[in-house]
């Protein structure tokens, strides 16, 4: 930057030197040194203007990169202002969804007094209506004997009588038509405070829903569901491979590449039957599935060690055959997710299965994955079902066998919870995938696979 004022300072000269050698190119030829000094000074010229207008050059730059910047912090104030927004109403969705709640609760109180206060009135209209029984026949006893009095003059002291029943069972019918009123009153009020209730009802669906859409995957790009190696069609049916192969993977390197049931037997253990299916160009061990809620994942410990459900639809493999296995070597656990609007994610973990002996307790180490994790991880977790824990448990309370550490909301084998259930979503006993800080994803479908890491083809 200090050479561009020194060339400006030269230029000027330039134009007398220019002159110079006009002059004396007329009065003679000039020495030889003399014209390579002007020589110089016309490449000095030139050198100058050339950089006044790189210069130039550069300072449209500049004021073409200003003016972009500008625009982008334009953008970026549009941006913060959207969110800033966006914020309060979130704020007032939230107020909004507490005041309901409140007056709700409020209302379902009233509700509940207003039945009492009915369940009084009824029981005094009862023994009004018996007292009116009773006094009905006292009447028709004092009708036979006015009858008969019709024939035989009374004496003052029956008159008395007569006139003093006839002014009690007066009232008497008086007191019940104002009861009766008030019970109609009160069954007009119930009606009204039973339709404001529903109304409060839909309001909380509808904000259930909007939370909903919240809860999904929405805001993060949507993965890319996997295309296998070779496209087959999956097949319903039971199949048996020559050979008992150790699990889905050494299955599928005897040249069966059709997703579907088969019969394995791993080392030690007898043949049984589970669903293999193929992608990536290899074949994995379905342990869990999950697609429609059809099937009651509330079982007992025996269920859950032997296994329960349909192959080809809804199942939980079994902690035995699951144990048999892994076993055998290092395996990979993988986790499919779809959430009520379609989208879907996974995660994958190294883990090891205990036996038995140690309520076949699971260790996690997160590898790969498109959504965060959720469970603990490099701890013991033991698996636990609601006959074998005591009632203030996690089992209990969540409705489902699981690997549970600290009751954390995630438990893919919990209560299957769709979107239209009556009332809040009770998110400690439902279908959720809950990350430690993040919010809750509520599940449509999931599916968990096993695959072993020591081969080439994985």
């Amino acid at each position: 930057m200090k050479i561009i004022p020194v060339l400006l300072f030269l230029a000027p000269l330039a134009l007398p030197a220019a002159a110079d050698r006009d002059f004396f190119s007329v009065g003679s030829a000039g020495s030889p040194e003399t014209k390579s000094r002007f020589a110089m000074l016309d490449d000095v010229r030139i050198l100058a203007n050339g950089l006044l207008q790189l210069g130039h050059g550069l300072k449209d730059f500049v004021h073409k990169t200003k003016g972009q910047m500008n625009d982008i912090f334009q953008k970026l104030y549009i941006f913060d202002r959207s969110f800033y927004e966006l914020s309060l109403q979130t704020s007032e969705i939230k107020e909004e969804e507490e005041q309901l709640r409140q007056t709700t609760a409020r209302l379902q109180l009233n509700n509940e007094e207003i039945k009492n206060l009915s369940q009084e009135m009824n029981l005094k209209i009862e023994d009004l209506i018996q007292n009116k029984n009773q006094l009905q026949e006292q009447v028709w006893g004092l009708e036979d004997k006015v009858t008969k009095l019709a024939i035989i003059q009374p004496s003052v002291q029956e008159t008395k009588e007569i006139s003093s029943l006839k002014a009690f069972v007066q009232q008497q019918d008086s007191d019940i038509k104002q009861l009766l009123k008030i019970v109609e009153d009160q069954h007009v009020q119930l009606d009204r405070q039973h339709s404001q209730i529903m109304e409060l009802e839909d309001k909380l669906n509808h904000i259930e829903l909007q939370e909903l859409l919240e809860n999904s995957f929405m805001g993060e790009e949507q993965e890319a569901e996997p295309i296998p190696s070779a496209v087959h069609k999956p097949t319903a049916g039971t199949h048996r491979a020559d050979g008992a192969a150790a699990d889905c993977t050494a299955l599928y390197h005897t040249g069966v590449q059709d997703s579907g049931v088969y019969t394995i037997q791993p080392n030690g253990s007898e043949p049984f039957n589970v669903y293999c299916e193929m992608k990536f160009g290899t074949s994995w061990t379905v342990i869990q599935r999950r697609v429609d809620g059809s099937l009651d994942f509330n079982q007992t410990w025996d269920a859950y060690t032997n296994g329960f459900g349909d192959l080809n639809e809804e199942f939980w493999l079994g902690l035995k055959k699951i144990y048999s296995i892994t076993k055998q070597g290092s395996y990979l656990l993988r986790i499919e997710l779809q959430d009520w609007r379609g989208n879907r994610r996974h995660i994958e973990y190294s883990f090891s299965l205990g036996g038995p002996s140690t309520n076949f307790s699971l260790q996690l180490a997160r590898r790969a994955g498109s959504i965060p994790n959720a469970l603990p991880e490099r701890a013991p977790l033991r698996f636990s079902t609601a006959d074998t824990a005591p009632a203030s448990s996690c089992p209990q309370s969540h409705l489902g066998g699981w690997w549970h550490s600290e009751c954390e909301e995630t438990n893919l084998n919990g209560k299957y919870v769709t979107p239209r259930s009556r009332g809040r979503l009770d998110r400690g006993k439902g279908l959720y995938w809950k990350p430690k800080k993040g919010r809750y994803y509520l599940l449509k479908s999931t599916k968990i696979m096993i695959h072993p890491t020591d081969l080439k083809s994985f």
